[in-house]
Formats: C-alpha cells, sequence, structure tokens
C-alpha cells in the first residue's frame, strides 16, 4: 500500500497554514509520517508518543526534528505555532483533555478522526469477514468533536472532510494482513468471500482502491 496518509496530512498542513519555520507539534506522533510531511514543508517539527519504538522509527524518518517518549496530556510547553493530533483523540482516555492540552501549548489546533462507519469503505474487509461491525468513536459525528473542542476551551474555525483513498498494488497486498488472523482451515474460503466483496473496488490495473473519510478539526485557543 502505497504512502495512504498523505492526503489527510497535506489536508491538515494546508488548514494550518505550516509552512516555512512554522513551529510544529505532533501530538502522538507515531512512526513520524505526518511530521515528515511537515518537515518537508520548511516547519520545525516535534513529536511525542508514548512509544518508544515509534519515537526512535520517527526521529530515524525526520532527523531535523525533535521527539520525545512523552505523553500527549503531558506535551512540552512551547509554544508552538501549531498543535496537530492526527488521528489520535479516538485512542486516548480523555480526548477533552488531549485538546485543552494542545490549546495551551499553540495557538492553532488541528485535530482528525475517522468519518463515520458507512463513510470508510475499509468497513467492507469486516463485513466480508463476517465481522460485527466496529462501534467507532463518536467523535467520528461533527457536532461531537465540535463540542469536545468546545469543552476544551477551543474556539472552532472549521470542520473539513478529507477522503483518504488506501490503494493496493494487488490481491495479496490487501488480503495478506485482512487474513493474518484467519485459521488455516478457513482461510479459502475467507479469501474468497474478500475477493467477491472487494470486487467492485477493483481497479483497471488488477489493484484495489478503498476510498475512506476523515474529519479535520481546526481551532484557535478561546
Amino acid at each position: 500500500m502505497d504512502d495512504a496518509g498523505a492526503p489527510l496530512h497535506a489536508a491538515v498542513l494546508e488548514l494550518t497554514g505550516t509552512g516555512r519555520g512554522t513551529a510544529v507539534l505532533d501530538l502522538g506522533c507515531g512512526a513520524g509520517g505526518f511530521a515528515r510531511a511537515a518537515a518537508d514543508r520548511g516547519a520545525r517539527v516535534t513529536g511525542v508518543d508514548l512509544d518508544a519504538g515509534a519515537v526512535a522509527l520517527a526521529a530515524a524518518a525526520v532527523p531535523e526534528g525533535t521527539f520525545l517518549v512523552r505523553s500527549a496530556q503531558d506535551p512540552p510547553r512551547g509554544p508552538f505555532d501549531v498543535v496537530a493530533a492526527v488521528q489520535l483523540l479516538e485512542h486516548v482516555r480523555d480526548p477533552v483533555a488531549v485538546l485543552s492540552r494542545a490549546g495551551r501549548a499553540g495557538a492553532v489546533v488541528a485535530a482528525t478522526v475517522w468519518g463515520r462507519e458507512e463513510e470508510c469503505d475499509l468497513r467492507v474487509l469486516d463485513e466480508a469477514a463476517g465481522a460485527r461491525p466496529r462501534a467507532g468513536s463518536t467523535l467520528r459525528e461533527p457536532a461531537v468533536l465540535r463540542r469536545a473542542a468546545e469543552r476544551a476551551g477551543l474556539v472552532v474555525e472549521r470542520v473539513d472532510e478529507v477522503e483518504v483513498p488506501f490503494t493496493y498494488a494487488d490481491e495479496e497486498e490487501l488480503l495478506t494482513p485482512a487474513l493474518a488472523a484467519t485459521p488455516t482451515g478457513g482461510a479459502g474460503a475467507a479469501r474468497h468471500a474478500l475477493l467477491e466483496r472487494l470486487q467492485p473496488y477493483r481497479t483497471g490495473d488488477g489493484g484495489y482502491r478503498l476510498v475512506n473519510l476523515c474529519r479535520v478539526l481546526v481551532a484557535r485557543r478561546a
């Protein structure tokens, strides 16, 4: 699969006006995908994550940045021009607290979440495998996301929608991770079911394209 996060990263950077010299704090930086995209625009990047292994990968991917093993609820003081929480809020216990701390650390706060279940083509992988629909966070509702930011003391400027396509070169690239947890005896039937369900998403070159919606909130501290 190609760099699936690129469209979302680009949207966050555009909506926050990130460019040369912008001081960016990346909360939950992971392996550094968003940090790399920000640095490529000339931003001065700091990233934090609780996963030491991910922080090491981010530091390798963005050697000009600063990366710390640290909680998103305890970010560096800054000040930063932009604080980004890219696909983080649905994985923390208290999203409002994270947004509140982000607002104290930076002038502009950006946060992204997945769209509703029916807005993301990735759901077909679960449907084909007979899995129950994932509950999903209520933050996927735009009004709930807005209220969380407002409770954090932020003034919401916009909530935009971004299409994030996941593309796969062939069925092996798509199915290998999807079938990883399938018992060997049922792999053949599961593979057939998945391929049948995924047929509408097949591209002319034999690959697959699943389009997913994400939402980007941009806010400022009050």
